[in-house]
């Protein structure tokens, strides 16, 4: 044991840990719905890729990537395009060889099902998938809640989508800047011949990840591209076939994140040289791939998804506004931009706000929660919730590593922070088993009980670094625990002894991003044994998982309060300066009296005024709201007058102006006069355009 291993046994009331049991009580998730008529991106906080979304109706309905992980094709639904819940998995198991079973030294990860297509047709649902050197997979069902009905195409097609016509034929379109088109036959496994065509040729500007639709008697066709970065394109034309005409509908839009760790491609199966978050730079991080629908309201909504680092791939949604007769994400002055926090759709529903998964669990169920999913397929007969009444048991098998470990069973990590803890109890254990908690990635990271022929070890690994911390241990029973924080991509391992007071072990864990499994962090339970036998029997008593920071907004809007507003780039503090809105120092004597201070006042929705202490006047935005066009008016000017206030989630605030749905502003150390033309935050908060505040007591 290292000594300073032996310094936090010693040092033991220094180590801030909280109780399992108070930390989840009551249990709370990241829910994007505010409950104020308005709702913050990220819907999930958790992994949901490439996502593909239909309207039957009232219902909204969901799916999205589940690459390796069993069950696979979530089936979500929702009243109101914000809060979902879930329905079933179209895909209980897909075993299509020994790679699907972690068998003979191969797997799939980051393959398996993805990029599914989603369709309603004549009273039944429909789902595509790709699947990697296999045909592409259809799921089929009369009813969303199940059962599917599986088979698979003659065709593999990359990135397809379907269009139902209303001419009665079925359309296909896939893949990746060379885009394809053909007709289905009837049962929707192969083309009609002779109707295969290039409709998009290679270097137009089509990408991949399609989304296929007729609307008003045209035809589009939404696509992403990766190279620089990653933006969303659309096709239009007025016949399937084409020719087809391009735009950029979705860009540069990072909800202020920037570029976290990286594991790049030639690192993946070397010695995991992880690449350090660059300064300020963006890259594929960006919203991108994704549709459209149209609420029973005729308002459209974009859904689409980012590179959320190391958490994964996450689910956002955003207004789209007509223009030219093309689908634009963003507000009318500020087109292929998305706020993170805006008005809720008009659905004519309002839902509760939910989240749709209960992530804790205790396995008192006779059946496994929707929110677990297999790594891999699973080997049933050697997992149990009946054989011990409240306990997960997992019989080991032979594997030579955490990455070759069959029935390790996962759930998606989730923003921006998270802390999983659970309770084992070792005394089933046999010689060579090696059971615990782990973040699956790439490179990986476990902390759990090693069972060697001289009795137990607490050991705790990162496979990025090859270090194993050891601890001997000699008690029956354990809780380990793993604290993640999105905004760093750094993970901490530790233990207790009593549930109570936890000790760490090892260094922090890098989370960073990868291609190799292709999603985010998940949390694991596993058990396997290095001495390539059958082993014993891991009991999982619980499974606890703990959000610090579940809301949107961190903290509620201070209506009817006096703030002062301090601009993050610089420092300056917000004053009425001659009727106008300008930055000064901290130290100057405008900063110091009620030049700064204004009152919050409420306009519903989220959406607030705010009132010069100084005089009464009004934070009002004129013209295009350039420099100087930021003015304190005698009486509010309504729309004008009126900002989104929008939470950024590290402590600071953006006021989108309703006016010219941009953001009010500062240059950065200019001493010029405030505007409401910044289009979005940067990574670093230095554009100006975000801003701590203060409640004036």
């Amino acid at each position: 044991m290292k000594l300073q291993n032996a310094l936090w046994f010693c040092l033991v009331m220094l180590v801030t840990i909280t109780d399992g049991q108070s930390q989840s009580d009551p249990r709370k998730t990241w829910i994007a719905d505010n409950g104020n008529g308005t709702f913050t991106n990220p819907i999930f906080f958790d992994e949901f890729s490439d996502p593909d979304l239909i309207r039957v109706g009232d219902n909204y309905y969901l799916t999205g990537t589940t690459m390796h992980t069993m069950p696979g094709l979530p089936v979500l639904h929702s009243r109101d395009l914000v809060n979902w819940t879930f329905l079933s998995y179209a895909m209980n198991k897909l075993d299509l060889g020994p790679e699907f079973r972690l068998e003979d030294g191969k797997e799939i990860y980051g393959q398996g099902i993805w990029a599914p297509c989603f369709r309603f047709h004549n009273g039944k649902f429909y789902i595509w998938s790709n699947v990697n050197r296999k045909k592409t997979q259809l799921f089929t069902s009369t009813n969303p809640t199940g059962p599917w009905i599986h088979s698979e195409m003659n065709v593999s097609l990359h990135d397809l989508s379907v269009l139902f016509d209303d001419n009665g034929k079925t359309y296909v379109v896939w893949g990746y800047d060379e885009l394809r088109l053909a007709e289905l036959t009837d049962d929707l496994k192969d083309f009609k011949p002779g109707t295969e065509k290039i409709i998009i040729p290679k270097g137009s500007g089509a990408g991949e990840g399609c989304h296929f639709y007729k609307i008003d008697e045209k035809y589009y066709i939404t696509s992403t591209n990766w190279d620089p970065v990653c933006y969303q394109v659309c096709a239009r034309a007025d016949n399937p076939y084409g020719p087809y005409e391009i735009t950029t509908i979705s860009a540069e839009e990072n909800l202020g994140i920037g570029t976290g760790w990286r594991l790049p491609y030639s690192e993946m199966e070397k010695q995991f040289k992880v690449v350090p978050p660059p300064e300020n730079f963006v890259g594929c991080v960006t919203l991108h791939q994704g549709g459209i629908v149209q609420t029973q309201s005729g308002e459209w909504w974009g859904f689409s998804m980012m590179d959320h680092n190391s958490v994964g791939r996450l689910l956002c949604l955003s207004p789209v506004t007509w223009e030219n007769s093309w689908p634009y994400f963003g507000l009318p002055g500020n087109l292929t931009r998305t706020p993170r926090t805006w008005i809720k759709p008009n659905t004519g529903f309002s839902s509760k706000p939910i989240a749709p998964f209960e992530r804790s669990d205790d396995f008192s169920d006779s059946i496994l929660k929707p929110v677990w999913q297999w790594n891999h397929v699973p080997v049933d007969i050697n997992w149990s919730l009946s054989e011990r009444k409240g306990y997960l048991c997992l019989k080991s098998m032979p594997a030579e590593n955490f990455w070759y470990a069959k029935n390790t069973l996962t759930q998606r990590a989730i923003g921006p922070e998270s802390i999983a803890t659970t309770e084992l109890e070792i005394t089933g254990l046999k010689p060579g088993d090696v059971a615990g908690l782990a973040l699956l990635n790439y490179p990986y990271a476990w902390i759990g009980i090693n069972c060697g022929a001289n009795g137990y070890e607490i050991q705790q690994f990162d496979q990025r670094t090859d270090i194993l911390e050891r601890l001997k241990f000699d008690l029956k029973k354990i809780w380990l625990r793993i604290e993640c924080n999105f905004d760093t991509e750094f993970a901490w391992f530790s233990y207790s002894i009593d549930g109570k007071t936890f000790l760490p072990l090892g260094e922090k864990f890098i989370m960073a991003y990868q291609l190799k499994t292709f999603q985010g962090v998940r949390f694991a339970l596993f058990n396997y044994n290095i001495n390539s036998v059958e082993g014993g029997v891991a009991s999982f008593n619980s499974f606890d998982l703990y959000e610090p920071r579940p809301y949107g907004l961190t903290k509620p809007i201070p209506y009817g309060k006096t703030i002062s507003l301090i601009n993050i780039a610089d420092n300056t503090v917000l004053v009425n300066w001659k009727n106008f809105l300008r930055p000064v120092s901290s130290d100057n004597e405008l900063a110091k009296g009620k030049a700064s201070h204004f009152k919050v006042i409420d306009r519903g929705n989220g959406r607030i005024v705010l009132q010069s202490e100084l005089d009464g006047g009004f934070v009002t935005v004129k013209d295009d709201g350039r420099m100087s066009e930021a003015q304190i008016e005698k009486n509010d000017g309504g729309e004008s007058s009126t900002f989104q206030w929008i939470d950024m989630l590290k402590n600071d605030l953006m006021l989108l102006s309703l006016k010219t749905h941009r953001y009010l502003s500062v240059d950065p150390n200019a001493g010029s006069l405030c505007s409401a033309d910044s289009k979005g935050a940067r990574p670093d908060r230095k554009d100006g355009s975000s801003f701590k505040w203060f409640i004036i007591d």
